[in-house]
């Protein structure tokens, strides 16, 4: 059974990465693992508790798929993940952050020369005081963008971004099959 990573970490916005999660651990069949920085419980905006399953150092061992982050808050210093975010680059394998998740990319420089989406402004991210991890330039103002391995996008648009992480994994087998799974018809 193939392996999709997760990464959390404190205050991270879980329901914006519920769907893809479900969708991918019952219609694709794949295992979810979630990875922190330490073993400790994590405490979601929504007020959730989370315990990892490994630390980012034991994820280091685990040939996965892809990895999916949520969005959270914007700090200089969450950088943890970045080692195993070029890891995966390297590798080609799937990169999906959604909201304020891209900043994990734009700080492991996985954006540099691609296009992305985030919810995080510039002016946000001047109102918190932190340093601006996306080269903006490459930011385009869409719900999903797809560009090679990396799929990321704003906020609002989870159920878009659900879509296309499954789509990325070809977890349906044909278009029927996408649209009967999300309740849909071809039309809708």
């Amino acid at each position: 059974m193939s392996s999709i990573l997760c990464y959390i970490y404190p205050d991270m916005a879980d329901f914006e990465v519920v769907v893809a999660l479900h969708r991918l651990r019952n219609a694709g069949k794949r295992r979810i693992i979630t990875v922190a920085d330490t073993p400790e419980e994590i405490v979601s905006q929504s007020g959730l508790r989370y315990v990892p399953d490994m630390t980012l150092a034991e994820a280091a061992a685990i040939d996965a798929e892809a990895l999916i982050i949520p969005g959270g808050p914007i700090k200089n210093d969450q950088n943890a993940v970045l080692p195993l975010i070029r890891r995966l680059d390297a590798q080609g394998k799937l990169l999906a952050a959604i909201c304020f998740g891209p900043q994990f990319l734009g700080r492991a420089g996985v954006l540099d020369g691609r296009r992305f989406t985030t919810s995080c402004t510039e002016a946000h991210i001047a109102a918190l005081g932190a340093d601006d991890p996306f080269p903006r330039e490459n930011w385009v103002d869409q719900r999903v963008v797809r560009d090679g391995h990396v799929i990321t996008a704003q906020g609002h648009a989870f159920i878009d971004f659900a879509i296309e992480i499954c789509r990325y994994l070809n977890v349906y087998a044909t278009p029927q099959q996408e649209y009967a799974e999300l309740g849909r018809t071809k039309e809708d």
